[in-house]
């Protein structure tokens, strides 16, 4: 379903909302809050969370144009990596990326994609321990559990380590997942951990112990908290535990760059997610609890927080340069990944969302505009180990015949 062509009215109304918008964070940028200021009021009464997309995702950027001209004005911001998340928002928020998982697709890309790219790199080995950087309720999971479940050998033993910023919402996930995975008869095991990975002194957990054992590690990325503290840490991090594979699903939205350019991409990639989202199929309450708790809260830490000048903190722009910087190969999602998302996007209600695959990475866009790209990665050592061990299988399979 789509909505009706805006009246010549509401394209007049529409555009003037735009043109204020530009206008104030030109005057921002140019550090004339005054004049920014009072351009706030008859944005606010042109938006509406409650209204269209364009009113909807403008009144958000209103709100994040206010709070960084407040913070300006006052010399004071509150970085992602101090700001502490109190239980009662925690729970807001992984609410409303359950909503989320209920009216899009993009989650379920995210996990269908990631799954399948995982599924495959174990192949030859029986046991997993996952690693995921942000857990929330572990949706991800289950599928991944039937489908090792489903192997000719099935898998031996699953363990998870899930990271969160809320211990109750761990804890309750790693109930859930032990419910499901003792219905399929895999033996699991949690491990939940209240923080960020960076917060960790300790990696034994992490390193490699037995060959039959394969180390995962699954990052979906948002901006609506910190997620793992410094990006740089965080690469570091995932060169030491060598884990098999890597998978990545990052927005294609930059951090970086003047406080301009970055507000009006920002403004550009969350107009096309308000309409996927909106006119897109999604609607009512699980709409509003979606823009409110993701997107709004995204769209305040890239505007009123976000850009290194302010935080202090490098940021990386491409992943997969900084992956391949220390050591990491792209594994291919060309294949049965791809025609996992397919398949979904074949399923969904939803017709203005594209896949297109670039380089061996997946991309989810709507219509015009790339929203999520889905990569794997895995260390040039492991890739090699991998090789040699396919050859002795081959090899000894050969004999056997």
């Amino acid at each position: 379903p789509t909505s009706p062509s805006p009246s010549p009215e509401q394209e007049s109304r529409i555009l003037r909302l735009l043109t204020l918008l530009l206008h104030c964070a030109e005057s921002v940028s140019l550090d004339n809050l005054s004049y920014a200021l009072t351009l706030l009021p008859e944005i606010s009464s042109l938006s509406s969370p409650f209204g269209s997309s364009p009113e909807r995702v403008a009144a958000y950027f209103s709100d994040a144009l206010h709070a960084r001209i407040l913070s300006s004005f006052l010399g004071t911001y509150s970085p992602l990596s101090l700001k502490p998340l109190t239980l009662s928002l925690t729970r807001r928020i992984s609410r409303s990326f359950q909503s989320l998982n209920s009216i899009s697709p993009l989650l379920k890309f995210s996990h269908f994609t990631s799954n399948q790219a995982i599924f495959q790199a174990l192949a030859y080995h029986d046991r997993v321990h996952i690693l995921d950087l942000d857990i929330i309720h572990g949706l991800q999971w289950p599928g991944l559990f039937h489908i090792l479940s489903s192997r000719s050998r099935p898998i031996q033993s699953i363990r998870i380590t899930g990271i969160g910023p809320a211990a109750e919402i761990l804890h309750s996930t790693g109930r859930t997942l032990a419910d499901f995975a003792a219905g399929l008869r895999i033996p699991f095991d949690f491990t939940p951990i209240e923080g960020k990975i960076t917060d960790l002194t300790d990696l034994t957990p992490f390193l490699p112990t037995d060959p039959s054992e394969a180390t995962v590690v699954h990052w979906t990325q948002h901006c609506v908290y910190d997620v793992t503290g410094s990006d740089l840490a965080a690469v570091q991090i995932l060169k030491s535990i060598r884990p098999h594979i890597v998978t990545v699903v990052e927005q294609d939205l930059s951090h970086g760059g003047d406080f301009l350019c970055r507000f009006v991409e920002a403004l550009h990639y969350y107009s096309a997610l308000f309409d996927a989202i909106g006119d897109g199929g999604g609607g009512g309450e699980e709409r509003w609890e979606v823009e409110r708790g993701v997107l709004g809260g995204e769209i305040r830490n890239i505007v009123a927080v976000g850009g290194p000048k302010r935080t202090g903190e490098v940021r990386v722009e491409r992943w997969g340069d900084e992956l391949r910087r220390v050591g990491f190969l792209p594994v291919s999602l060309a294949g049965s990944p791809a025609e996992q998302a397919r398949l979904l996007l074949g399923m969904v209600p939803w017709k203005g969302y594209t896949l297109v695959e670039e380089g061996g990475s997946l991309k989810l866009g709507w219509k015009d505009l790339s929203l999520l790209t889905a990569s794997a990665w895995r260390p040039a050592a492991v890739a090699e180990e991998e090789g040699g061990g396919a050859e002795k299988r081959v090899i000894s399979e050969s004999l056997a015949m």
